[in-house]
């Protein structure tokens, strides 16, 4: 190859509508991003398209029916399943493939260090073991469809205000521990072919200009062989991003200030400013992940997907993905018989989704009709899924009647006349704007409340893409946690409703009590309203204090008791855990136990295990299982702990050290369940890079 064949490869366009409205260039499929490669090289067009729920598809895509939705990457996550994670991205990467693409912007692997993130719906919860295990198991799935999916936003893209510019600052062993951990897990099980840098600032330094996380830790210490591309508008130089470990650009004729890795890149490399040897590796990491992933011999051949068997596969991703957090007396699951009235989030018509870059456009069209607000990311948009519909089916022989609730005397007069009251409560967010605080918007508290004092069966069902805080939470019997439930949300909800499918989701995250239990109660620059102002707000930094201890670590450090655990579900039926066993053997940790369904149906247990280190305050998720049982069966599990959670990251010599010492082991169903514990003496050792 010539230099310039090898640069041309180093820089990928702007594939769709950007200006607003400009028409996709020519060779394009109008997704993110393309790249077509000099034409005697072999090699396929890079056709890129956002995002990580499903196909964000362009305007040339959207006129041919769109694509299907996955619910939140929180609702994946909540199933702690691998499998269906697995599933789930082979879905989304057929899309892609069917629809003309290779590359599939997915693998959002940012931990939730705050649980008012804009995007934190798009990401695995605040775990790194859980986050690592489930995104690179989405990744894998999106692979198999011969389409490159990268990991991203490598690192510390936790916030979205001021998100351009604000500096992450944090220790690096106990990044490494924390943040960094999740990556590395998701790129030992994805092994995805680029890993994408952040916008932000770490430790003063432009992620997509960061030698320690490009190279040092990235290309060396994991021995990643695959490309870095730079998100959207983070490229800042040609020489220094390069040196530092970019190896593309991305979108860069348009998106950035300049197109560094096009003319300047190729001055520097003729001046010897860039190495060719650096060039030569840049390039060799580009067709590796071409070859590794295939997308060389498997080209995208353009189809009609399948839309009632993906909608199938995202309605399933939804019902494991649920959790329920509250079932008072049994409220749930519903009698078919009941008189139920269900009240507001346009239950009626569809479920919320998140907004941005990962928003799929829904088959049909929204149903919701919005303010025509034109700034990013413009009005809610609902997928054409309705709970409501689904519940007739699910009861036809039930009375089920609906209210907006926008008019909360009509709610409340509905509601008092019925033997269940279900209330749809929505929260949007979405790319580039955190919330401001953790409440329900547009007076839906107050919805709730009034719905509940006349009518003490009320259920509330959330459709949110964080956190929220109840103030209303006595008042009612039941309260399910859905997420953003995706294309098959409808159905989903009313078969969890009615027990067709008992819930199995357990909490990714934690749900604090208030924002002053946070490590950060205040976020700089959050009460900024328009949202690119938001963006790049300058002069902000963050040091996160906390380290390590993210979500339930740093609540279960300081003795914070939140309103809802880390690791916390209900579902129909009861669990019993028995016999804990700890074993050590040739620095490796095992533990047994035994998990017994005590109820009176079948269900799926979450079996979770947490160790305590002798020199660190606070638990760490070292394991878990996801058993499904029928009523009154047992079963013996056997769990190989990531000896990783064990243990320090000594920044200083490069490697992972498990302390000598006690060790409390903890068999649980949250971060928060003391009821089984033990203690075992382990002795240390070193766990080489």
């Amino acid at each position: 190859m010539t230099v310039e064949q090898k640069l041309s490869l180093v820089m990928s366009k702007m594939g769709g509508d950007f200006p607003i409205g400009t028409p996709a260039p020519p060779g394009s499929r109008g997704g993110a991003a393309f790249l077509i490669p000099p034409p005697n090289l072999g090699l396929p067009t890079l056709q890129i398209s956002d995002a990580g729920l499903g196909v964000a598809d362009p305007d040339n895509i959207r006129a041919n029916g769109a694509s299907v939705s996955l619910p939140s990457g929180l609702a994946t996550a909540s199933s702690w399943d691998e499998q269906t994670a697995t599933q789930a991205g082979a879905m989304i990467g057929q899309e892609a493939w069917r629809e003309g693409f290779n590359i599939l912007l997915a693998g959002g692997a940012d931990l939730t260090r705050d649980p008012r993130g804009g995007r934190n719906f798009e990401y695995a919860g605040e775990d790194p073991l859980l986050t690592g295990h489930i995104v690179g198991h989405t990744i894998a799935g999106i692979q198999s469809q011969h389409v490159l999916s990268p990991i991203k936003h490598f690192a510390m893209n936790d916030l979205e205000t001021s998100r351009m510019t604000m500096s992450a600052n944090i220790d690096s062993a106990a990044l490494r521990e924390s943040d960094l951990l999740g990556f590395e897990i998701g790129i030992e099980i994805g092994h995805p072919g680029a890993v994408m840098c952040s916008y932000n600032r770490l430790n003063e330094l432009y992620a997509c200009e960061n030698p320690y996380l490009l190279t040092k830790t990235l290309k060396q210490d994991w021995h990643y062989p695959g490309f870095v591309m730079s998100d959207w508008g983070g490229t800042h130089s040609a020489a220094k991003a390069a040196l530092a470990g970019l190896d593309q650009e991305s979108g860069g004729d348009k998106i950035d200030a300049r197109p560094f890795f096009g003319s300047n890149l190729a001055a520097d490399v003729h001046t010897g400013k860039v190495p060719r040897a650096r060039l030569d590796d840049m390039v060799h990491r580009i067709l590796r992940s071409i070859y590794a992933v295939g997308l060389a011999h498997h080209a995208p051949v353009i189809q009609p997907i399948d839309v009632a068997a993906d909608t199938l596969v995202a309605q399933h991703d939804e019902e494991e993905g649920a959790v329920l957090l509250r079932n008072q007396d049994s409220i749930l699951p519903l009698r078919r018989t009941a008189h139920v009235a269900v009240i507001g989030g346009h239950a009626d018509v569809g479920v919320i989704s998140g907004g941005g870059s990962s928003q799929v456009e829904p088959i049909g069209g929204n149903p919701v009709k919005g303010s025509g607000k034109t700034e990013w990311p413009g009005d809610p948009i609902y997928f054409p899924s309705s709970p409501l519909d689904a519940m007739h089916a699910e009861a036809p022989g039930g009375h089920i009647d609906y209210a907006s609730g926008t008019d909360i005397a009509r709610a409340t007069e509905l509601a008092r006349h019925a033997d269940v009251a279900i209330v749809f409560a929505t929260q949007f967010c979405f790319e580039g704007a955190d919330v401001p605080d953790l409440s329900l918007p547009d007076h839906q508290n107050e919805l709730i409340a009034a719905v509940a004092k006349v009518n003490p069966h009320t259920i509330v069902v959330l459709e949110t893409g964080n956190p929220v805080l109840m103030p209303w939470l006595p008042m009612v019997q039941g309260v399910v946690e859905a997420w953003y439930p995706g294309s098959g949300g409808g159905p989903a909800i009313a078969r969890l409703l009615y027990g067709s499918v008992s819930p199995s989701g357990h909490l990714p995250m934690t749900f604090p009590r208030s924002a002053s239990q946070l490590p950060h109660p205040e976020i700089a620059g959050v009460a900024v309203t328009d949202p690119f102002e938001k963006m790049f707000l300058t002069d902000q930094e963050l040091p996160y204090d906390e380290g390590s201890d993210v979500g339930y670590r740093w609540f279960d450090a300081h003795h914070e008791q939140p309103l809802f655990p880390f690791g916390y579900g209900l579902t129909y039926t009861s669990f019993q855990h028995e016999n804990l066993k700890i074993a050590v053997r040739e620095n490796n940790v095992t533990a047994s136990f035994t998990v017994k369904n005590t109820g009176p149906r079948a269900g799926v247990d979450v079996p979770q295990i947490y160790i305590g280190l002798p020199d660190h305050a606070g638990r760490r998720l070292a394991g878990w299982a996801r058993i499904a049982l029928a009523s009154g069966e047992e079963r013996n599990i056997t769990l190989n702990l990531e000896p990783r959670i064990l243990a320090h990251f000594d920044a200083g010599q490069g490697r992972w050290n498990v302390p000598t010492g006690k060790f409390r082991f903890w068999l649980a169903s949250s971060a928060s369940d003391a009821s089984l514990a033990t203690t075992n003496v382990v002795h240390g050792w070193s766990i080489q890079p």
